[in-house]
């Protein structure tokens, strides 16, 4: 155990640190080369100022091209060289920092800010590490340590829709990490999934199965006036496929004929029972003025249901006129 403590790899710690300061002279020696490029470049093509003569593209490139193929090296290879050599003049540059922490760092739009940075690494840490130079830029880091960090991580990794759709069905399907997701986003999430009418119309089947869930939907007004208005509908369609297809519907329409003429007459029934049970207790009773005045409004509603009913027997027509229909509304 305590040669793995001390072992990095297959080498030593002090093997380590052997080689670890071996490459840094050799970052240093590719640093200075790259710079060297770098300042060759710009003095084949140096960089307009700002508010000057921009560059001409046609020609920058043209001569950049020629330079990277008399040296072996591609034109963006030679390109970048000179944007960074020309972001940090050489007293600015630092020996002990890599190329690549210069190329991060050399985002940094204010000069000034840009030159002092490169002298200070984050507290608490010798050097600039490629990771702590792209969180100072702004930059998706490497090694995300961070929860901001792994997040923005997935984001540039499930750019592509079809990566994002995989993620995110494995991420749902499991459930300590779909009990964190809020009531907001998970109605967003199902409203969004169920745009398709046959992916909504299945859930909401399977939703409506619930007790549970059916009582509460159908606590919101809106939610039961629409299944009201559906079982209404579908009941209505499946009454004309019956009438257009069936052969036994005249027959069915005689009886339904039937029917309506046994509950008309068994609701006159009820109604004159009623009466005869409820008017004999009035008798000796003064009914006061409000009392009188809404048996009297009962009564016209009474007789104007009875001249619609009589209307309708004698020429078959149900429809109330205006008039009717206010009066059986109360107004």
């Amino acid at each position: 155990m305590s040669e793995q403590i001390e072992n990095i790899g297959s080498v030593s710690q002090s093997r380590y640190e052997q080689i670890v300061a071996e490459l840094r002279e050799v970052v240093e020696q590719q640093t200075r080369g790259k710079f060297t490029i770098g300042d060759r470049a710009l003095e084949i093509e140096p960089v307009r100022p700002r508010g000057g003569t921009p560059d001409t593209e046609w020609t920058v490139r043209e001569s950049l091209v020629r330079l990277a193929d008399d040296i072996g090296l591609t034109f963006n290879t030679v390109k970048n060289a000179r944007w960074i050599a020309s972001r940090w003049p050489k007293e600015h540059r630092q020996g002990d920092v890599s190329f690549t922490i210069h190329r991060i760092l050399g985002r940094i739009e204010n000069d000034q800010e840009r030159w002092a940075a490169i002298k200070n690494p984050p507290e608490g840490k010798a050097r600039w590490t490629a990771d702590d130079a792209k969180r100072r830029v702004g930059w998706t880091v490497d090694s995300p340590e961070t929860p901001q960090e792994r997040i923005t991580a997935i984001h540039h990794l499930a750019q592509d829709e079809e990566v994002a759709a995989t993620v995110t069905t494995d991420f749902l399907r499991r459930p300590q990490v779909a009990a964190k997701v809020s009531t907001e986003n998970k109605v967003r999430v199902v409203e969004e999934f169920t745009r398709d009418e046959g992916v909504a119309t299945t859930a909401a089947t399977s939703l409506l199965r619930r007790p549970d869930v059916a009582f509460k939907a159908m606590s919101d007004d809106t939610a039961r006036f629409q299944v009201n208005s559906a079982q209404a509908e579908r009941s209505r369609q499946a009454h004309d496929h019956f009438e257009r297809t069936n052969p036994v519907a005249p027959a069915v329409r005689n009886i339904d004929r039937t029917v309506e003429f046994l509950d008309l007459v068994t609701a006159f029934h009820a109604f004159v029972a009623a009466t005869g049970r409820t008017v004999p207790g009035l008798r000796d009773r003064q009914l006061s003025e409000d009392e009188r005045t809404i048996v009297h409004q009962n009564v016209a509603k009474v007789k104007a249901t009875l001249d619609w009913i009589e209307t309708a027997v004698d020429t078959g027509k149900v429809d109330m006129d205006d008039e009717l229909a206010a009066i059986l509304r109360g107004e």
